[in-house]
């Protein structure tokens, strides 16, 4: 197991866990990673100083390898997250592509106060935020945009 520091094209920073530096190497070549607080897919390895396993820490049991199709990207994520999610999609309004539009709306009181969600380019959200509104990218499993909601 090996544990990156990675960055995004926003430079948010976090950690990912590899089997191997050709794990991260083959997901970063098929877009499998993407950053927690923007969902960029443009990540990259960050300064980290290496790990190495001297033998004296116990070693933890060999896992099952994730399905290699993009859905069995998300088959570790916790049950906690998913049901935030799912509490989030359930209690939010899909506003799609009128996302941006929407929510300057709202935030100029020229429609009334909701929750919404929907789509917006990364240009988009930096506009939204230097006008001073409130605006959380929030990467969703395709496997819970399919559910109805």
């Amino acid at each position: 197991m090996i544990v990156f520091n990675l960055t995004c094209s926003n430079d948010h920073s976090f950690e990912g866990w590899f089997s191997s530096a050709a794990d991260f190497d083959r997901q970063q070549q098929k877009t499998q990673l993407n950053c927690p607080l923007c969902g960029s897919t443009d990540v990259n390895k960050g300064l980290h100083a290496p790990y190495i396993n001297s033998g004296s820490a116990p070693q933890l049991p060999k896992r099952k390898e994730a399905p290699r199709d993009a859905s069995g990207q998300y088959i570790n994520i916790a049950d906690e997250v998913t049901k935030a999610i799912e509490l989030l999609l359930a209690n939010t309004e899909d506003v799609g592509n009128e996302f941006p539009e929407e929510a300057r709306k709202i935030h100029y009181q020229e429609a009334p106060e909701r929750k919404i969600r929907g789509n917006a380019s990364r240009e988009e959200v930096e506009e939204m935020r230097e006008e001073g509104i409130e605006v959380v990218a929030v990467p969703v499993p395709r496997h819970l945009l399919d559910k109805p909601h």
